[in-house]
C-alpha cells in the first residue's frame, strides 16, 4: 500500500503540487547508478534537516550511504545536498522532535514496530532502530530544471570529482 501512495505523491510532487511535509529525495542506486527517488519528511533541528526512516531495510538509507550526495525536491524546487548518517547515540535527542513536527508520520513509525506510540520518549528509544540523515546543502553543486520529463538536471561548479556521484539518468 505504501508503495502506490509513494508513487502518488511523486506524481504530484513532480507536478509541482507538495504534499504535506512531504519532499522527494533522489539518490543514485547503489548498485546501479540509476536515480531512484522516494517521498521522504525532513525533521528540522537547529536549522538543519534530518531524514529518518519509518521502513526498516529501505533501499533509500542505503543508496544514501552509499551515495552521501543526493538531490531534495519539494514541488518545483530542488535542492543538491549532502547526506551524513547521525550515530545512533545523536538520534535520541533528533527523533524526540519528530511527532511534533511530523504528526502524520507518526502512524508508519509505529505500524512498522519501529516505536510503541508517538510519545516523544518512544521516538527516543528507538534512535538504535531508526537510521537518519542530516541533509545539508551542497554549495558545489547547482540544480535546475532543463529536462523535459521533470527531472532535475545537476550542473557542478568547479569540481571534477563531483561528477561522478552523479545517477545516470542525470547525466
Amino acid at each position: 500500500m505504501h508503495r502506490i501512495r509513494n508513487r502518488v505523491i511523486v506524481v504530484l510532487n513532480r507536478a509541482g503540487l507538495p504534499t504535506g511535509p512531504i519532499y522527494l529525495l533522489t539518490v543514485a542506486g547503489r548498485r546501479t547508478g540509476v536515480a531512484r527517488t522516494t517521498p521522504v519528511a525532513p525533521i528540522v533541528v537547529d536549522g538543519i534537516r534530518y531524514l529518518v526512516q519509518a521502513y526498516p531495510g529501505a533501499d533509500w538509507v542505503k543508496n544514501a550511504r552509499a551515495a552521501g550526495r543526493g538531490l531534495l525536491r519539494r514541488g518545483r524546487h530542488t535542492e543538491a545536498v549532502h547526506l551524513t548518517e547521525v550515530p545512533p547515540e545523536q538520534r535520541g535527542a533528533l527523533l524526540r522532535h519528530f511527532p511534533a513536527q511530523n504528526p502524520r508520520g507518526v502512524g508508519a513509525f509505529v505500524r512498522n514496530g519501529l516505536v510503541a506510540s508517538p510519545a516523544p520518549d518512544d521516538f527516543a528509544a528507538a534512535a538504535d532502530r531508526c537510521p537518519m540523515f542530516r541533509a545539508e546543502p551542497n554549495r558545489a553543486a547547482e540544480v535546475s530544471r532543463v529536462r523535459g520529463d521533470g527531472h532535475p538536471a545537476v550542473h557542478h561548479r568547479g569540481s571534477a570529482s563531483a561528477e561522478g556521484w552523479r545517477p545516470r539518468r542525470f547525466r
